[in-house]
């Protein structure tokens, strides 16, 4: 693509895989179709059939979030709103972010990519901003008792230097009712605020347009003055990573906000104006889509980037919960949905890809590279005395993992097994929005091949509906 981002499907071709004529006459019959519903979806903010879980209809706006303008989700004001949150935030020392679902996977995506594992123990990568953290995703009692024990450690420390510990909490919720998130926030609240070494802040992310008496956050927001930022209609959980319950995180991280906008507008543009078999969003859905038919019901997606793991669990839940459906959009029974996998390489090469290789075909393999790593590490033999370690003076770790990547799709192709690839010139703001984007934009391709509402999740809703019942 004109960004230098490349999608490598060559080897979804071969003998027991895809033909070229196949897919040619696919996307002649079909592809245009889907490529029109999405073009409307643009433009009217409507899908097919497409109603919220109350049976209403509700628009389809994840298009529109990259683009900066009055009337869209994001606007001037709300990016400038989330710009002076960022300074804000570096007076803070902690920031814990509470959400479930897409108002979490989203977020850990743009901490692993931009801040990672260290940032928390290296203030010279914080550049002032706060130690960050996630909870509200699972009631794991073990999980939250072990972050009060970590934030009174850091409570501790700060009043050995005679300051109270900030410390905001933020939770993530249309409804200002979503179990985990809300039963966390509560714990650490009132954790918290009892501590005298802590001083307490909180802000608000939801649905601001919601009724008052049913909203509990927008509630506590107004009665204690804390900062709100919005969750839009039209822009569901695992779309909402380019919208404020996604872009605390980028203003808490000090990240480039226009920049990860900017990725996701160009991805946006492009697709639109190719012709339909150069749109890579669409043939990557078209090929996807084939593929299934032909059986290949797992997908697993393998960055060959630590900082890229999360990207894999945010994707298992836009495509199980966009595209895993029951009925298609005439009520007739289909059970359609590929199962995502995640997995991470060189880690799984060594756990999974005994299965990928051999076991039954039923998958498709879409590996994720950085071309060009912003860090390097050269190994230097310290065991001159030891002949066994020689072969490894010299040894670059990018290349090795690149020579890694390679010989997988090697294999896997050797064997007619499906995979394909894409690879990112680097790692930053901007090509992270467009990889996301791409992806949410083949799963909207895809529900239209498929005529699935990639849109709601009715099947989340039952379990909720039995849990509900029984707490």
């Amino acid at each position: 693509m004109p960004s230098g981002l490349i999608f490598d499907f060559t080897n979804m071709f071969g003998e027991n895989r895809l033909r070229q004529d196949e897919v040619a006459q696919a996307i002649a019959e079909c592809g245009g179709r889907a490529d029109a519903a999405v073009r409307s979806i643009r433009a009217e903010g409507v899908a097919k059939n497409h109603l919220s879980k109350d049976g209403t209809p509700e628009h389809v706006y994840f298009t529109r979030m990259p683009y900066v303008a009055e009337g869209n989700p994001n606007t001037e004001a709300s990016i400038i709103k989330l710009l002076k949150y960022s300074k804000a935030l570096r007076r803070q020392d902690v920031v814990v972010f509470l959400g479930v679902g897409g108002s979490y996977l989203g977020n850990k995506v743009l901490f692993d990519a931009f801040g990672g594992c260290h940032w928390n123990t290296n203030s010279t990568m914080r550049q002032g901003q706060p130690r960050i953290y996630f909870s509200g995703n699972n009631l794991d009692p073990v999980d939250c008792n072990g972050l009060v024990y970590e934030v009174e450690r850091l409570a501790a420390r700060h009043v050995e230097r005679g300051q109270k510990l900030k410390v905001m909490l933020v939770p993530i919720s249309k409804s200002g009712t979503t179990l985990e998130t809300i039963s966390a926030f509560t714990y650490f609240y009132d954790v918290f605020q009892k501590d005298l070494d802590i001083e307490l802040d909180c802000t608000v992310v939801t649905d601001l347009n919601a009724d008052m008496e049913q909203a509990p956050l927008l509630q506590l927001a107004q009665r204690f003055g804390w900062e709100r930022f919005d969750i839009k209609e039209g822009i569901g959980g695992r779309f909402c990573v380019m919208t404020d319950p996604g872009l605390v995180t980028m203003a808490a991280l000090g990240s480039d906000i226009e920049e990860f906008l900017r990725g996701a507008r160009e991805m946006d543009r492009f697709c639109q104006q190719a012709e339909l078999e150069e749109n890579p969003a669409l043939l990557n859905a078209l090929l996807k889509y084939m593929a299934y038919l032909k059986g290949r019901e797992i997908e697993v997606f393998m960055p060959y980037s630590m900082h890229l793991k999360s990207l894999s669990e945010w994707y298992v839940q836009l495509l199980a919960e966009s595209l895993g459906k029951r009925y298609d959009r005439n009520g007739k029974i289909v059970n359609y949905g590929r199962t995502p996998i995640v997995a991470v390489g060189t880690t799984d090469m060594h756990a999974q890809t005994q299965q990928h290789q051999d076991g039954r075909l039923n998958k498709v393999v879409q590996f994720l590279e950085i071309a060009n790593p912003e860090e390097e590490a050269v190994i230097h033999n310290p065991f001159a005395d030891v002949p066994f370690f020689k072969k490894y003076d010299g040894l670059d770790m990018n290349k090795a993992l690149k020579v890694a990547l390679a010989a997988n799709e090697a294999a896997l192709s050797s064997d007619n097994r499906y995979n394909a690839k894409f690879t990112l010139p680097k790692l930053n703001e901007y090509y992270l929005g467009q990889m996301m984007y791409f992806l949410m934009l083949s799963v909207a391709y895809e529900g239209e091949l498929a005529d699935v509402d990639a849109y709601d999740q009715p099947g989340v809703e039952v379990y909720k509906r039995i849990m509900k019942a029984q707490l």
